[in-house]
């Protein structure tokens, strides 16, 4: 399925929606006129560097409001006050570069996060904080100081600060950034069963961290969602547009050297190239060049 600007629909009810949202910084227009519609499930934004990605994820956690267009986060409009702190009692958002206090330990960080989100039981609030860090691998951590920790040990602490409170909506922007294989797997895990409950929305640069998590995919290119489908879906628009050779052809719209040596080629295969089995990366790389 290829669409442009088009909502992605779920079957399980509607979490996100928004309608045409814009945002520009002086004359850049880093979002334009997005479409969205989100139910329960985890969602994957593709998209090279400066496609809008971050900026898109600011709106949905409501640290930044649109200039223009209508959003609706789980039911409330954040454009109102009130409605705006109910959506965030219920959001949990990892920024690109989170900011964590490195006096702190990870069990008095995510704890503050659970003040902020205004939960007031101390017992069960350091309870739950104590549950994700265990969920995220640090359970032997807790105690240490946060400047302490190895790059991807802090990574896992700004990801169990989103994600204590169970949230409905959970926002995270890269999250696989320093964690290694194991670790990745740990938080296909975690984020697996938060989005039994809820809906989970993650850019990402790894196409195969699409391909293992995400139930959906959106593209974004030049601050619009270019493509929207499921990741079989985006491996299939390269369907018989892939094809390996011994040298570089030079009529390909992407030609790269592959681990074993072979050039593997995206386009339109000359006569007689035997076609490869098309994979996420090839639909992504299909897709963001035929839209520009």
């Amino acid at each position: 399925m290829s669409t442009t600007d088009t909502a992605t629909h779920t079957p399980t009810g509607t979490l996100l929606s928004a309608a045409s949202i814009t945002k520009a910084f002086g004359s850049q227009t880093a979002v334009d006129r997005v479409d969205l519609t989100l139910g329960r499930g985890i969602v994957g934004v593709l998209g090279p560097n400066g496609a809008g990605k971050t900026t898109l994820l600011r709106i949905l956690a409501t640290v930044l409001a649109p200039d223009r267009g209508t959003l609706s986060l789980l039911g409330l409009d954040p454009a109102h006050p009130t409605s705006r702190t109910e959506v965030r009692r219920r959001l949990g958002y990892l920024p690109q570069s989170p900011r964590l206090y490195g006096g702190f330990t990870p069990l008095e960080m995510v704890d503050y996060v659970a003040i902020l989100k205004e939960h007031t039981d101390a017992a069960r609030r350091r309870r739950e904080a104590a549950e994700m860090l265990e969920a995220v691998g640090l359970g032997d951590a807790m105690h240490k100081r946060i400047r302490t920790l190895s790059g991807g040990m802090q990574q896992r602490v700004a990801l169990a600060s989103a994600l204590v409170g169970a949230p409905d909506l959970l926002v995270l922007d890269e999250p696989a950034t320093g964690l290694d294989p194991e670790q990745r797997i740990a938080l296909r895990s975690v984020l697996a069963e938060t989005s039994h409950r809820g809906c989970v929305v993650l850019s990402t640069h790894n196409t195969a961290e699409v391909a293992a998590l995400c139930q959906q995919v959106l593209v974004m290119d030049r601050g619009r969602i270019c493509w929207s489908g499921t990741p079989a879906e985006l491996a299939g628009e390269a369907e018989g547009r892939v094809w390996e050779s011994d040298v570089e052809e030079p009529t390909a719209l992407r030609s790269w050297l592959t681990g074993p040596g072979a050039r593997r080629h995206v386009g339109t295969p000359p006569v007689g190239a035997s076609p490869a089995v098309p994979t996420v990366d090839d639909g992504y790389l299909l897709v963001t060049r035929l839209t520009r």
